[in-house]
């Protein structure tokens, strides 16, 4: 028998559209109707287009896009995240001020990590002034997750600026975010639905859709990431990342990194902790409706109001690739099967439940 659930409408802080840039991987218009597949209520668009989202034009793009595609009908609601730094190079602080004006959601060099201290350190002090959230991509070449986060937490104690780490997926990052937590850092951090689900072990053959970054770490690992959802300090998101089919058919190694996860969050996600690690289904939707809110401006957050996520759990869907909204295709879940899903508006279970 399967039961229904209604929870406030879930959100993705975490998505590429590749609008400007790729088209061929995914539009805006495509992006939001994976979105809307996947049963969110409002997503978080990354700024590493081309050009970057570093001015006030772009974040204006990005809305028109989003306008354009809706044509009138409902939608889940576009969020543009800002650069920290100008073209995403790292060297010199966006006009921040500007940014946050125009409605920006926060601010990433997402996809980069800003290795200059100084210039982070700049950015989290006009950041901590307006009250925004700096969310940074815990990842560079000759540094460990755990060394980024490291750095970045010192400014975060410095200067008082809201931290969020990005797609974090090891035990030593997970034991930093606690442990800042505990000492009562603003410190949030998300957790994908791949390194909750899948751990290297998992990888089949010479695969492209199974390399992104962060990779898939240990198994010990995943139990970690799932246990910092499990506790409370972790949210959920997708790091949807959507790659025109030949730059994943290329093998593991020269594949682009990155995998689509919008139409499949809510099912892994509910798999891995629901299912297979014991989360209360109140505590488990609170990653992907409520801790998601406390890094957002109010005034977004304000605008979500009404809008809720409805799901259906106890009637098993099957993945199948092509019939994904999203314009992109590289997925390692083909042919699973997941029994959460989100209900069309038509669908109802046979045992109401509501949060």
């Amino acid at each position: 028998m399967s039961q229904a659930f209604e929870f406030p409408g879930f959100i993705d802080v975490h998505v590429h559209f590749r609008d400007p840039g790729v088209p061929a991987a995914e539009t805006t218009a495509t992006g939001l109707a994976a979105a809307a597949r996947g049963g969110f209520a409002a997503v978080v668009t990354m700024p590493n287009t081309t050009p970057a989202c570093d001015s006030v034009e772009q974040l204006a793009y990005q809305r028109d896009a989003a306008a354009r595609a809706a044509d009138g009908r409902p939608q889940p609601l576009l969020f543009p995240s800002a650069c920290i730094t100008k073209g995403r190079l790292g060297r010199e602080v966006a006009d921040l001020e500007t940014l946050a004006a125009a409605g920006a959601a926060f601010f990433t060099d997402d996809g980069s990590y800003v290795v200059e201290t100084k210039v982070m350190e700049e950015a989290m002090r006009r950041a901590a002034a307006l009250g925004l959230v700096v969310s940074q991509h815990a990842l560079a070449p000759g540094l460990s997750e755990a060394d980024c986060i490291r750095r970045d937490l010192s400014l975060c104690r410095e200067t008082g600026c809201r931290l969020h780490i990005q797609h974090i997926s090891t035990a030593a990052g997970v034991s930093l975010v606690l442990d800042a937590q505990r000492e009562g850092l603003p410190v949030t951090a998300e957790a994908t639905p791949h390194h909750v689900l899948l751990c290297r072990d998992d990888i089949t053959g010479d695969d492209g859709n199974f390399k992104m970054a962060p990779p898939l770490a240990t198994r010990d690992d995943r139990a970690a990431v799932r246990a910092g959802v499990k506790a409370g300090a972790l949210l959920f998101a997708t790091d949807h990342a959507p790659h025109p089919a030949a730059q994943k058919a290329c093998g593991y190694a020269k594949a682009a990194n990155g995998i689509i996860g919008l139409e499949t969050a809510i099912p892994i996600t509910y798999r891995a902790l629901v299912e297979e690690e014991g989360m209360p289904v109140a505590a488990w939707a609170e990653a992907w409706w409520k801790l998601p809110r406390a890094i957002l401006p109010k005034a977004l957050v304000a605008s979500l109001a009404g809008r809720t996520t409805r799901l259906v759990v106890g009637e098993p869907r099957i993945v199948r690739c092509a019939d994904f909204a999203s314009r992109a295709r590289n997925c390692p879940y083909e042919g699973l099967s997941f029994d959460c899903w989100p209900a069309p508006d038509d669908e109802k279970g046979n045992e109401g439940s509501a949060y």
